[in-house]
């Protein structure tokens, strides 16, 4: 998944928005091949050509997400932006697994059993209706 910048941004908000974009679209992906990644790799490539690339492994394969969001945000996190002008980002789920190969673990976390039912349901919409009709609002901040 991949994202490019129509002006070189160093808005904070904007990546993150742009982030969490590509996060869903990796997450609907992923579910919809029936795939989870154990790792993600983050590219960013900024104004003068330079590119700086981070891949971390995820504490269990997922295609949640809320999985891939929070290791995505500790990758950018990681990357210790101050000014940098950015042009585009690229997100890659990587060592992918069958999904049927994943540990489900049972939850008592109540708030997560809720937003991975509205996963499914956001995912069967978006099925019937094209990818970018629901989303994350913070999705919605970002106009190209």
């Amino acid at each position: 998944m991949s994202r490019t910048f129509a002006r070189h941004t160093l808005d904070g908000a904007d990546v993150r928005a742009a982030l969490l974009e590509l996060v869903v679209r990796l997450g609907h992906l992923l579910r919809r091949r029936g795939q989870a990644a154990r790792g993600l790799t983050l590219t960013l490539r900024f104004a003068g050509g330079a590119r700086w690339d981070k891949t971390r492994r995820l504490p269990e394969a997922s295609a949640h997400d809320d999985d891939l969001r929070a290791l995505v945000y500790r990758l950018m996190d990681a990357a210790g932006l101050q000014r940098g002008r950015l042009t585009g980002i690229v997100l890659r789920g990587e060592d992918l697994v069958d999904a049927g190969q994943v540990a489900q673990q049972i939850s008592l976390d109540r708030a997560r059993e809720a937003r991975l039912v509205a996963e499914e349901v956001s995912d069967r919409i978006r099925a019937k209706f094209g990818p970018d009709v629901i989303g994350p609002a913070g999705i919605f901040r970002h106009v190209s």
